[in-house]
């Protein structure tokens, strides 16, 4: 069996709360102790780099991928295992799920809100079952899930919206989840 991959969406910035980088460090960490490879946006800033550089500090394979136009923006993170440079965020974002086999959003801004939002259209619309874990990390996420159940009792989605997603309170029970998804036939 081949060695499981988890994309992780996460800000680019660290956010007020020193609980979100403590998060992207766990998550880091916890993906190397499982054996598990961090796909990511290959950025060494913010909470990208929290995660990362937790991850390869504890020896996790690391694979970063950035549209050219970030490079310098996001500091390229060039000494990932693997790291990729793409045209376009569109290419980007289909190369970072293309190779996970689970999704985990951590805190982050308007970017990984859309990269949540698309992976979730896509199991909305049957194009994929890969597990995605919201990590809510003191309730950041709280007011997105207001309104998605706001989207959903105003009938703009099926309730099964809400079965894509897995809210966890914090890093270790994202961990956990991904043990479970992971060992389910």
């Amino acid at each position: 069996m081949t060695a499981k991959s988890v994309c992780v969406y996460c800000g680019s910035r660290p956010g007020t709360d020193p609980a979100y980088t403590v998060d992207a460090e766990a998550v880091g960490a916890g993906l190397a102790a499982h054996g598990w490879r961090l796909v990511y946006g290959a950025g060494d800033v913010g909470l990208m780099g929290s995660v990362a550089r937790s991850a390869q500090k504890a020896g996790a394979d690391t694979f970063g991928v950035i549209p050219k136009h970030l490079v310098d923006w996001e500091v390229g993170k060039t000494d990932l295992t693997s790291y990729i440079i793409t045209e376009t965020m569109h290419e980007r974002k289909k190369v970072m799920f293309m190779n996970s086999d689970a999704v985990v959003v951590l805190p982050g801004g308007a970017g990984s809100l859309d990269e949540l939002f698309e992976v979730l259209t896509w199991r909305q619309l049957g194009l994929h079952k890969k597990p995605v874990f919201l990590v809510n990390t003191n309730g950041y996420w709280d007011p997105l899930m207001d309104l998605m159940n706001h989207v959903v009792t105003q009938e703009f989605a099926d309730v099964t919206l809400l079965d894509y997603l897995d809210l966890v309170p914090d890093a270790d029970a994202a961990l956990a989840g991904l043990v479970a998804a992971f060992s389910a036939p």
